[in-house]
Formats: C-alpha cells, sequence, structure tokens
C-alpha cells in the first residue's frame, strides 16, 4: 500500500502518524510513501524514511506520472494523507493510483468526488443519522478514526508561567487552535467567563500581528481588557507540548474542533472541554475525549460547555480531580495505544483486500472493540 501527502516534514499529520508508521507490521505489509513536495530537511521525515519499506520523492512529476509510477509498483491500496488541504494533488486519485483508494486523516470529511473507496472514521464522527451525507464507503475504527504517536517527548527545559507572560495565579483557559478556527460563539463564552472570574486569562496560539489585535479589541469590546489575553508563539514540537502544564483547562472551538491541538494536549495532561457539532471536524474532541476515557468533558450544547468552563473555573478541587483522572488513564488509554491502534488498522485494510479481491464492491467495515 502506499501513502501519499506533500506534509511529509514537521506537520501535524505527521507528528500524529509517525508511531503508527513505526508500528506497521511489514512482514505481512509493504508500505510505500510518496512525498508529493519538494524535500524540507525533518527528523520526521528521515524517521519516516526509516519506517516504510520504500520512499518515493516524486514532487517534479506530473499527477498522471505519480499514479502511473504507483500502479507500476503494484499497490492494492493508495492512501491521501491530504484531501482538500492546501498544496494538495487530488488528480493523482483521479488518475487511479491503485484498486483501491482511501481518504484518511488530512481532511476532516468526505471528498464528494466518487475519486475513493473508503474514507477512515468511527461512530463519534459519523453517527448514523450522518452517514447519508458521505459519499465513501466508512472503515470505522473501533475508538478513534486518530492515530496518535506515544513516543514524543517534551522539552527538557522547566519553564514557569511567568516565561509566557501568564499570571503566576491565574486560571488560565487555554486554546491552541489555529486561529481561523475560533468563532464569535465561542469567544463571547470566554469573554463572559473572563468578565465573572476575575483571575482568570485566555492563552492563544499566535497567528499574526493583525489576529492579536483584532481579538485584543473584540475582547475590550466585551468589556474584558486586552491584557487578559496572552499569545503563544510557534515553537518546536517539545517545547510546545511542555509548556501545556501551565494552563488550566483547554477550551474547544465550536465549528471546527482542536484535532492534533487536543491530541497534544491530552498527551500533555492538560484537559480538554468539547462540545460535538453535527459535521466530521466539530466532533473530533468528542472523539479523542471518548478514546482517552474523559467522556465527562463532552459538553451536550454550548450552553452546558459555558456552565462547564465556569465550574472549573471556580473549583479547583475539580480542576485537580480531572486533571489526576486523565494523568491515572492517558498512557493506558485507547487514545495513546500506538501499536493498538496500527494493528487495528491494518485488520480494516486487510477486509478491504479480501473484499476486492474476492469481486466484492466496497462496504462499510466496523471494526469490533
Amino acid at each position: 500500500m502506499g501513502y501519499f501527502s506533500v506534509n511529509f516534514h514537521d506537520h501535524a499529520n505527521l507528528f500524529l502518524t509517525s508511531g503508527m508508521f513505526a508500528h506497521h507490521d511489514r512482514q505481512h505489509f509493504e508500505i510505500n510513501a510518496y512525498a508529493l513536495a519538494a524535500p524540507r530537511p525533518s527528523a520526521l521525515r528521515d524517521n519516516l524514511a526509516a519506517n516504510v519499506s520504500a520512499f518515493h520523492q516524486v514532487h517534479d512529476l506530473s499527477e498522471g506520472d505519480i499514479a502511473g509510477l504507483a500502479r507500476k509498483h503494484g499497490l492494492d491500496i493508495a492512501i491521501d494523507l491530504d484531501g482538500y488541504t492546501q498544496n494538495a494533488r487530488t488528480g493523482i486519485f483521479a488518475h487511479r493510483a491503485a484498486p483501491i483508494q482511501i481518504n484518511y486523516l488530512g481532511f476532516p470529511g468526505t471528498m464528494g468526488a466518487g475519486l475513493f473507496d473508503y474514507m477512515v472514521a468511527d461512530d463519534v464522527l459519523i453517527p448514523p443519522e450522518m452517514r447519508g451525507f458521505y459519499d465513501e464507503k466508512i472503515l470505522f475504527m473501533p475508538n478513534t478514526y486518530q492515530p496518535t504517536d506515544n513516543s514524543r517527548t517534551f522539552c527538557e527545559t522547566l519553564t514557569s508561567r511567568r516565561d509566557f507572560g501568564l499570571p503566576e495565579d491565574a486560571f488560565v483557559i487555554c486554546c491552541f487552535n489555529n486561529s481561523n478556527k475560533i468563532g464569535p460563539a465561542e469567544f463571547d463564552i470566554w469573554m463572559r467567563v473572563l468578565s465573572k472570574v476575575d483571575n482568570a486569562v485566555l492563552w492563544l496560539l499566535e497567528s499574526n500581528a493583525l489576529m492579536t489585535s483584532n481579538l485584543r479589541r473584540a475582547a475590550q469590546e466585551r468589556g474584558v481588557s486586552p491584557e487578559r489575553l496572552h499569545f503563544a508563539p510557534r515553537v518546536s514540537q517539545a517545547e510546545h507540548l511542555e509548556r501545556h502544564r501551565h494552563a488550566d483547562i483547554f477550551a474547544d472551538t465550536f465549528h471546527y474542533n482542536a484535532h492534533t491541538s487536543a491530541s497534544d494536549a491530552l498527551w500533555s495532561g492538560l484537559p480538554v472541554l468539547t462540545v460535538p457539532g453535527q459535521q466530521f471536524a466539530a466532533r473530533v474532541g468528542a472523539s479523542l475525549l471518548g478514546a482517552v476515557g474523559l467522556p465527562e468533558l463532552i459538553a451536550e450544547t454550548q450552553s452546558r460547555y459555558e456552565e462547564m468552563l465556569m465550574h472549573y473555573a471556580i473549583d479547583a478541587d475539580a480542576r485537580k480531580a480531572v486533571t489526576a483522572k486523565l494523568a491515572a488513564v492517558r498512557q493506558s488509554s485507547a487514545l495513546f495505544d500506538t501499536a493498538r491502534y496500527a494493528r487495528d488498522l491494518e485488520a480494516g485494510l486487510q477486509q478491504i483486500v479480501l473484499r476486492h479481491r474476492a469481486g466484492q464492491p466496497p462496504k462499510d467495515i466496523r471494526l469490533p472493540t
């Protein structure tokens, strides 16, 4: 089988999949990686190349030629890790790179183009009432669709809140999602909590100067001092994981949840509060919290989300209890059992290939828990 991506470098998708690639059963699976963008030096890229059967640098080939090369390699399955994302080369799959094509991980939804036979999801992401809106057949993973890498390490440099401009005695609401995910509904809730809790601050991932000034102005318009918004610059993955320990709770966004960001927070020991929406991108937080063993942090509604955020803001014992529970279950949870995830995915792919070889059409596949 072959994995195709423009993001085989220090990118969120490779942070998630590196452990899976390391745990793939290469005695029974021949794993090809097709790098669709010009090479960028990266330890993650080097690790990937070491953990696959063959690494193909094909950025200078046309989409038709890449598909033709993949067919020459005799792939049973071509897996697109990008979907409709930046610089994606979806045309490869219009040329049919393999008899079976799968939409996986990079794009949180259906491709809707008839190019893909399957996509990887789970029962939380696609509940029965939403199944009809997906073009592909679904490989339902038993716990969560999202792979994780439980070998990721933290920066050894110990920091304090002061190093990040955060008050030492504050209740720190963190949201390290990209800024385009932040909508008015969740921002209004955050500002109402800050208005009611004097020592609360909001800690966001810094995107650009315009984003910073706009959100500080929006806070002021809602009666909150702009100085209570703090912005974290982009740093290395190890440093990013380490700084999560200075937050008290990760408050998720609504229409497009935290995906890799939620995984980062949970792996770092930071509880995530979410509310599921209707579409795939808005249900990832619930999927991950179920898999890590913290379903109590899934709010049924936005108003319940606000109530829960207020509860944790004013009740230090409740914060300590949920943080302690995450610490106790984190490493033993299904979410961070990287080897188990790889075996589950392989079992699903085997079923897909066996159906195809038997001349049977694609159908939904649900793996046992």
